[in-house]
């Protein structure tokens, strides 16, 4: 078999972000997916598609990333500047200041130039309208420093990023699921032995780049290092993300790193399949959370669902169902807010139920009624009375109860309710790989590995307790692009 200047594993944002960029070096490159081709596309086809990146406000971004939008339409459009600082300060705040300080930097710093990069190699890119802005006096308000997706969220960023890989020349074989790394007697990288429908064969490769996935999809391993009922959660993505690169690496002597008891999670219909559903997508989440309340089966509230923008909540929160009775939380609204919910809550697909009164509500979801009738009525005389603006941290609280409700406070007072019954959908684990700043995995003595490199959501160290939105696809970028880059020049490859 002919030997490959770099050996992808994995087929998803970061995966193909490194096989770009090898290629745009002048590597000859090939993708292993482990995944049929009619399940293509990883983890990174069940997301909305978001990117969070440092920019300087709309009028930076109208400069090289959405050059289309009119004047007309700018002056209905408020998007606040993000700047470096803001980024990094938001990763820091919300991984409680665990955050490898020197990845952290290099993602922000990286974050802007890698989206114009993508945005040369024909990612196309929008405003996030529906999901991360609210309009206020007549303009849309953008909050949260989460602002921009691609155009047709994650299914469209993988069928662009494939389109693009056809274009260069770059092999993708599905149904290859790497397995094992070959070495030399020097502990080098020198290929990957993969099974497919054939049996097992070995690739040979002059650089092997890991950007397979995390072990979400393998409840052993989420037992394991997540903890009890882990195993009950729902996968949110894809089947085939169960861990093979990272144990790949670490049969050779990889370092582990990361906050490998934690996981991306989010509150996911109670009802969704046991895997991602490609037809539905990301639309069994359910984040419109922060302006009404979250109660368990006891009718009972657990988390201040105001505390912060979801963008900085939602996977905190994810987690926290897991440890509740059944697994299991409902979210209540009134008619004040059912308007402004996300489009998440108008599908199909949901577990939903309306009524007049609190007590029939709870009744129809199965939440104990006495409980939720006695949360509302002290929720509700806890309130105070100040403006509500959901574009902002308005600090329209309450006061006297546990757990308070820190901003987006309103009664629940306008019938008919209506409640969401949810799940914890895990997104991605937080363990994995340690990689240096050229996106090449480290042994236990802190040394490169000649000849593999890891990006995406099995490199650890970047996100720990909790999650900024959109970052998972930025980091992905960032360090896919720079594995893609390193790896092509660590052969002789110069950039182009």
């Amino acid at each position: 078999m002919a030997q490959h200047d770099v050996v992808v594993v994995g087929g998803g944002n970061a995966a193909l972000c490194a096989a770009l960029a090898a290629r745009e070096a002048g590597a000859s490159v090939l993708v292993v997916e482990k995944a049929p081709e009619s399940q293509r596309g990883g983890n990174s086809f069940f997301t909305a598609g978001g990117f969070r990146f440092a920019h300087q406000g709309l009028e930076d971004l109208r400069r090289d990333i959405l050059p289309d939008i009119s004047e007309e339409e700018a002056r209905a459009i408020v998007v606040p500047p993000y700047t470096d600082n803001q980024f990094y300060d938001d990763l820091m705040r919300v991984t409680e200041g665990r955050s490898d300080i020197d990845m952290a930097e290099f993602l922000v710093k990286r974050s802007r130039p890698t989206i114009v990069w993508m945005k040369g190699q024909g990612i196309r890119w929008i405003l996030m309208f529906a999901r991360q802005s609210y309009q206020v006096e007549g303009k849309h308000h953008f909050w949260g420093g989460l602002n921009v997706e691609a155009v047709g969220g994650g299914a469209g960023l993988v069928e662009m990023l494939l389109e693009r890989a056809a274009k260069v020349g770059i092999e993708v074989r599905y149904g290859h699921g790497a397995r094992s790394l070959t070495i030399d007697k020097q502990g080098g990288v020198t290929g990957v032995v993969v099974r497919s429908a054939h049996g097992f064969s070995e690739i040979p490769a002059r650089a092997v780049i890991l950007g397979c996935g995390g072990f979400e999809a393998n409840p052993e391993w989420r037992t394991r290092y997540l903890g009890p009922n882990w195993d009950l959660a729902r996968v949110r993505g894809t089947r085939h993300n169960t861990g093979d690169g990272i144990k790949m690496a670490l049969d050779i002597g990889a370092q582990a790193y990361g906050h490998w008891s934690s996981c991306h999670a989010v509150q996911w219909d109670m009802n969704a399949p046991p895997f991602g559903d490609r037809k539905v997508g990301d639309m069994f989440q359910k984040h419109s959370y922060p302006l009404g309340i979250m109660v368990n089966t006891q009718g009972e509230r657990f988390v201040d669902e105001g505390a912060d923008f979801r963008n900085f909540t939602y996977v905190k929160y994810g987690q926290t169902v897991i440890r509740q009775p059944q697994q299991t939380a409902f979210q209540i609204f009134d008619q004040k807010t059912v308007g402004i919910l996300r489009e998440e809550y108008r599908i199909r697909e949901i577990t939903k139920a309306e009524a007049n009164t609190i007590e029939e509500l709870a009744r129809k979801l199965e939440i104990n009624p006495d409980g939720l009738v006695r949360t509302v009525k002290a929720f509700n005389a806890a309130v105070e009375d100040k403006p509500f603006n959901p574009a902002i941290l308005d600090g329209k609280g309450t006061k006297g109860i546990t757990p308070p409700k820190t901003n987006w406070a309103q009664r629940l007072d306008t019938p008919p309710y209506v409640g969401f019954g949810v799940t914890c959908g895990i997104t991605f684990t937080f363990g994995g790989l340690r990689v240096d700043l050229r996106a090449q995995v480290q042994d236990i003595e802190d040394q490169p590995i000649r000849g593999l490199y890891a990006c995406g959501e099995l490199v650890g160290g970047l996100f720990y307790h909790n999650y900024p939105g959109g970052a998972g696809l930025m980091a992905g970028s960032v360090f896919g692009k720079t594995a893609g880059e390193c790896a092509a020049a660590d052969l002789g490859f110069k950039a182009r």
